[in-house]
């Protein structure tokens, strides 16, 4: 083997774990965002900035065929050859430990880029769900309408009426309100044998989902946990100011294309 085959290997990785990964990981986002499934991992208003990353991520990668194989080692000054021998020992134990961390690192990164390239996109799962909920209070979008005391619900989802069921100070306002929800079904967590309608809600990407669950008056045994339900009933209050949803209708439906809330 010649002298220069390792320091060629060396380029070729360096390479790879710099504009090889981040081509492919524009590639992916692009066709993500073509085949509108991109918003299984980002919400819809980041979309547009994502795929522009990646585009201007592949002119890069196409500018950078166009130096030479090795060039990104090349600072452009003289480290020098005297170096004393007491020094020798700690600069070859970093290296090798840099060495091992960025092997380590790109197995690491290489495994996931081609992971998102071979396995299908697919929604938050339900068991993620289900240990999430309680991590935090229950606030998700419509909740500037809730505190200004807008009773508007025309437009308010799964995310919006858990906001109102945990922080509505004047519940009358909201009885009597039409809803059609769509969810998935999860058990509730403090009555046994109760079930709740579960919509995961997102703000920027998937890393912030947290469930949004409201309680249903439904057969648990009818509708297995996981299971998508279009809920269409009306809000109503107990005696006690609660809120509950009153169902008037409940059916199995797939998976949306869009699984989440914003």
């Amino acid at each position: 083997m010649s002298e220069r085959t390792p320091s060629r290997l060396r380029a070729l990785g360096t390479r790879w774990l710099g504009i090889g990964l981040a081509t492919l990981a524009a590639v992916v986002t692009l066709g993500l965002g073509a085949t509108g499934r991109l918003t299984l991992y980002i919400s819809p208003e980041s979309v547009w900035f994502a795929c522009a990353a990646a585009v201007v991520t592949l002119a890069g990668a196409v500018w950078s065929c166009t130096l030479p194989l090795g060039s990104e080692a090349d600072h452009g000054h003289d480290h020098g050859t005297e170096a004393s021998e007491d020094a020798d020992a700690p600069v070859s134990r970093r290296r090798s430990l840099a060495a091992v961390g960025a092997v380590t690192g790109g197995i690491v990164a290489s495994g996931v880029v081609v992971a998102a390239l071979v396995l299908p996109p697919a929604s938050l799962s339900v068991e993620l769900a289900m240990s999430r909920v309680g991590e935090q209070p229950a606030l998700f979008a419509g909740s500037d309408e809730i505190t200004l005391g807008v009773a508007d619900t025309s437009t308010f989802g799964v995310g919006d009426w858990s906001s109102v069921f945990a922080t509505a100070t004047n519940t009358a306002a909201y009885d009597g309100a039409s809803v059609t929800l769509q969810g998935f079904v999860t058990p509730d967590a403090v009555d046994e044998g109760e079930v709740n309608l579960t919509r995961m809600v997102i703000t920027h990407c998937v890393i912030d989902a947290q469930p949004a669950t409201l309680p249903v008056n439904v057969d648990a045994k009818e509708f297995g946990t996981g299971q998508w339900i279009e809920v269409t009933g009306t809000v109503r209050t107990d005696a006690d100011g609660a809120l509950r949803i009153e169902p008037t209708d409940v059916v199995a439906i797939d998976e949306p294309g869009d699984p989440y809330e914003y």
